[in-house]
């Protein structure tokens, strides 16, 4: 694996450096690589669950060749 050097803020340093500790990471990629997940997993949930608990199941009555026309 690669590395590289980024340059970050003091405060946003202190920010990362508390959020790795509450989460128990080993390195800040660690920790870093958790928040973007973490993004990812919220954008997945914004977009892909706005129906999730107002949809039913499909049931034999749905199916279109059943219906009368």
């Amino acid at each position: 694996m690669q590395y590289t050097t980024i340059r970050v803020s003091k405060a946003t340093l202190k920010l990362l450096e508390s959020y790795k500790e509450k989460i128990g990471a080993k390195s800040f990629d660690e920790a870093i690589r958790r928040l973007v997940n973490e993004y990812r997993r919220a954008l997945v949930e914004k977009y892909y669950g706005v129906d999730r608990g107002r949809l039913s199941e499909f049931t034999e009555e749905d199916r279109l060749e059943d219906r009368e026309v």
